[in-house]
């Protein structure tokens, strides 16, 4: 029952959406006067059906109701939290533009918080619910997957790992199972798909394999279609490559492949991780520069002879070299450039040890993402002759390019920072700073964020 009803889901949250946002609204008056006299004035109207209206254009023409059985919460959050940013930018400029100037700022700012909570509720109580329906065995979708390789194999232990997804896999059909048969239910040959199909109920057919004739699958297809059954194709993208994170563009209609999702291509996605940086960086300024900058410009600079800061060319974005500062941790010497710390290294300081310890020589950093050569997160950037020497032996070491480098980072906040001994943890770390590139989102950010906060107060025992 509940699958006859699932086409139902976006005119749920569509008028679920529209509910909140008035019901936001309107809220947001109590909290900032106490009544709703100030509601039925004339900015307000035009605010409220300008809110409506911007909300129905931004919904629909972004597909965020969309949602993949198999998707985590984190990016239905992280995606929802992107939709009501950019709601919350086009509706400020609207007011400024028509100069709704009768508009309290802190009501409006009620509202958006009103709304985004409430919204994310919203989604994630009906996920979480959706996912334990399925795990009782309701609502889930039967499938057959054509090709037992390595694709198929690796598709039918994803979609049986979770019960929450809502995939129940009848069986393989393949030509030549060999010992497979033992372990999976094989459910006859290629050419015999087409006569299952007509006799057994399934709601999803996974093709695996490129080998079979073209014939069989357009076969296979007719009958999926003349029976409504979705029929889905697999490429298998290992013999190029091992990322799992490919996409698929269309350029008119040809469908172009590249090897891994970024994120951060997304306009939109920059454009909030940019106003991410910038906020917290203006907030950390002048809740903590203020009395904790001078504090440690005079340590520092009673620690040894020398500036109180040490400026690094490192590689950044796409490779362009800037200049990274940080409070100066060393005594001065004339290897800072070219020889990585080591443990117990007698060039640092014992105020810059502490400094190391909690991270805190990276405060001025800050000025480096202000002025965009950095952001808060990102993969740690590197002295310009690790670049040049790790980019030689580690292939995919210059992917770590692809985005701005970051004060704190994936990495990092794996434990995988301090001195490098060997080509292996540097490899673990590149691989650290891809998956990051690939599976960027705003909650990770936070993520991250706030784990490097902890790391910080703990104290870090790799660091040096």
């Amino acid at each position: 029952m509940l699958k006859k009803y699932s086409r139902y889901i976006v005119l749920f949250f569509f008028l679920g959406d529209l509910f909140i946002l008035n019901a936001s609204y309107i809220c947001s008056f109590y909290l900032r006067f106490g009544n709703l006299h100030r509601l039925f004035y004339k900015d307000s109207v035009i605010t409220f059906f300008i809110s409506n209206l911007v909300w129905c254009f931004i919904v629909f023409s972004t597909r965020a109701y969309q949602f993949i059985r198999v998707e985590r919460i984190e990016r239905i959050v992280s995606r929802t939290i992107q939709l009501v940013v950019v709601f919350l930018v086009i509706i400020f400029s609207v007011v400024v533009a028509l100069r709704l100037h009768d508009i309290s700022r802190l009501r409006m700012l009620y509202f958006f918080g009103l709304f985004l909570s409430s919204i994310l509720l919203l989604r994630i109580s009906f996920v979480q619910t959706l996912k334990t329906i399925r795990k009782s065995g309701y609502n889930f979708r039967t499938v057959i997957i054509v090709g037992m390789g390595k694709a198929g194999l690796n598709l039918f232990y994803f979609l049986s790992k979770d019960l929450s997804f809502g995939y129940k896999i009848l069986g393989f059909f393949d030509d030549d199972p060999e010992d497979y048969s033992k372990k999976f239910t094989v459910l006859g040959s290629v050419s015999q798909v087409k006569d299952y199909l007509k006799v057994q109920i399934v709601d999803e057919v996974y093709i695996t394999g490129s080998d079979y004739s073209i014939e069989e699958i357009r076969q296979i297809i007719d009958v999926c279609e003349h029976q409504l059954i979705r029929i889905k194709f697999v490429p298998n993208f290992n013999r190029y490559t091992q990322t799992r994170r490919v996409s698929i563009d269309f350029y008119g209609n040809i469908p172009v492949v590249s090897l891994r999702t970024e994120p951060l291509e997304n306009s939109a996605n920059r454009i909030l991780k940019r106003s991410f940086d910038i906020l917290f960086s203006l907030v950390l300024m002048i809740f903590l520069f203020s009395w904790l900058f001078p504090l440690l410009v005079i340590a520092v600079k009673l620690s040894s002879k020398g500036p109180v800061f040490f400026g690094q060319e490192r590689s950044g974005e796409e490779n362009k070299t800037f200049k990274c500062w940080k409070f100066r941790t060393m005594k001065v010497n004339d290897e800072a450039d070219v020889l990585q710390a080591t443990k117990n290294d007698n060039r640092v300081t014992p105020i810059g040890r502490i400094l190391r310890k909690t991270n805190l020589d990276e405060l001025p950093q800050f000025f480096n993402v202000l002025k965009g050569d950095m952001s808060v997160v990102g993969p740690r950037p590197h002295m310009l002759k690790h670049t040049q020497q790790y980019s030689a032996l580690i292939k995919n070491y210059l992917v770590r390019h692809f985005v701005k480098p970051g004060i704190t980072g994936w990495s990092q906040v794996n434990g995988l920072r301090g001195e490098i001994t060997e080509l292996e943890q540097m490899e673990t770390r590149v691989e650290y700073d891809i998956w990051y590139i690939e599976n960027w989102s705003f909650m990770l950010d936070l993520k991250i964020a706030v784990k490097t906060i902890t790391n910080m107060i703990k104290g870090d025992e790799n660091a040096i």
